[in-house]
């Protein structure tokens, strides 16, 4: 199939990458011209495992194309997906400028029927309002369709490739019968192509991704209580997640979650509820106690310095807000930063792929390792944030050698109480006891 998707932003590209690696023909448009000419050169503006392989491949064989100009992309296509930002507004629903923007361009440059899709994660209601976009200037035949996007970061192309499920939304056969052509290959191995109507379909991304939040955050809320009751949260969380009911993923305590969608969409279902006067009071509870979440380590670092922080100087491993990806939005690490920073401490921290996203953002205010082990020198203790690999079994002779405190506080949980009780570490987890020797 011939195949327009607009925007190259992580959905974007990799909806493209990967239609592409499956023999369609894709074009991917972007206003941002720069971006553009770097993707024609091979250059992938994203970190995502496993991408840049089928990005090289696809555009080398000619299936994958890139250009600036919305007209030559939708004069050579049938199906345009729609895969732009939705940010949060400053009431907290979500801003639909951009693709509506869109739609009102399509609708005066549409000339052959076509399936306008909506992969961006966006409010129940918004293909009508897309469908009325275009139709104010398109008199001909199309299709709105909801086919939202459930992408894991750093496991996206996966997660794409073979799916758990496709959700599509539409009354329309034709439609149908286009896109049940178009995933039959991603489903191959029995999962399922879900039909649905339109507002279903959009509901469904805000209703799992809620959830799943809902989950993370119910598990710190365990984890804090375990804390003080002198229980476990790794045997509870075993406990649980043996119940086939619950199941074991998302189970696992931390500072909290981060990222493009959890904090968003949470925020956007919360403030399309109060529009159509209804609340759903379990999720302003999320979006609190996950806030409180991202900082539950500043205070056991300020009492193990005795309150004051003036003038100590901190590792910190992990920036993305989880592992695998730089993107650090809303990343735990930041608040924690902005914590420290304004309590008088200074900063060494190093990650994988995140630390120029991060100087970006906040510039020099702290200092960029170029591996684990140099954030470490002359520390007063190590923070962790994000559960790289390679931090789950660093050399500890280093960390003994280079740490002024044998001190870490641990917001992922990466080593066993056990194991820091031997090396002599005071170590501070979440949800467990902490090693005080």
């Amino acid at each position: 199939m011939n195949i327009a998707v607009v925007g190259t932003g992580y959905v974007g590209l990799v909806t493209g990458t990967c239609l592409a690696e499956m023999g369609n023909h894709v074009v991917c448009v972007d206003i941002d011209e720069e971006k553009v000419n770097k993707m024609r050169n091979g250059i992938i503006p994203i970190y995502e495992p496993h991408l840049d392989n089928l990005f090289e491949r696809n555009i080398k064989q000619g299936r994958l194309q890139f250009t600036t100009v919305l007209q030559d992309a939708v004069d050579h296509s049938n199906v345009i997906f729609l895969a732009l930002p939705t940010p949060p507004g400053e009431d907290g629903s979500a801003d639909l400028k951009y693709i509506l923007g869109v739609a009102d361009n399509l609708g005066k440059i549409l000339k052959d029927y076509s399936i306008i899709i909506d992969k961006s994660t966006v409010p129940v209601g918004t293909a009508d309002k897309v469908h009325n976009a275009i139709a104010a200037n398109y008199k001909g035949e199309f299709d709105v369709v909801s086919n939202p996007e459930f992408l894991r970061e750093g496991f996206a192309v996966d997660d794409f490739m073979k799916p758990d499920r496709v959700v599509i939304g539409t009354d329309s056969d034709r439609a149908r019968k286009v896109l049940d052509e178009l995933f039959k290959p991603f489903v191959r191995q029995g999962n399922p192509i879900l039909f649905m109507d339109e507002r279903s379909a959009e509901m469904t991304k805000y209703a799992a991704n809620s959830f799943l939040a809902t989950k993370i955050t119910f598990m710190n809320e365990i984890a804090n209580l375990c804390e003080i009751l002198g229980a476990d949260v790794d045997s509870v969380r075993i406990g649980m997640g043996s119940d086939t009911r619950i199941g074991n993923r998302f189970l696992f305590p931390g500072i909290g979650y981060g990222g493009s969608c959890f904090p968003k969409d949470v925020q956007a279902l919360v403030r399309t509820a109060k529009e159509n006067n209804s609340n759903i009071e379990i999720l302003d509870a999320v979006m609190r106690v996950n806030e409180e979440q991202k900082t539950v380590l500043t205070p056991a670092i300020e009492a193990y310095f005795d309150g004051d922080l003036t003038g100590k100087h901190f590792a910190m491993w992990g920036l993305a807000f989880k592992p695998d990806t730089d993107d650090i939005r809303e990343a735990p690490a930041l608040y924690i930063i902005e914590k420290l920073k304004a309590a008088g401490a200074t900063i060494k921290a190093y990650d994988p792929e995140a630390m120029s996203n991060v100087q970006s953002q906040i510039g020099e205010s702290i200092e960029y390792a170029i591996n684990p082990y140099e954030a470490l020198d002359n520390a007063d203790a190590l923070i962790i944030c994000t559960e790289w690999s390679v931090f789950r079994t660093p050399d500890f002779d280093e960390l003994d050698e280079r740490l002024k405190n044998k001190a870490i506080f641990d917001g992922r949980n990466l080593y066993s109480p056990s194991k820091m009780t031997n090396l002599g570490y005071y170590y501070k987890s979440i949800g467990r006891q902490t090693v005080n020797p």
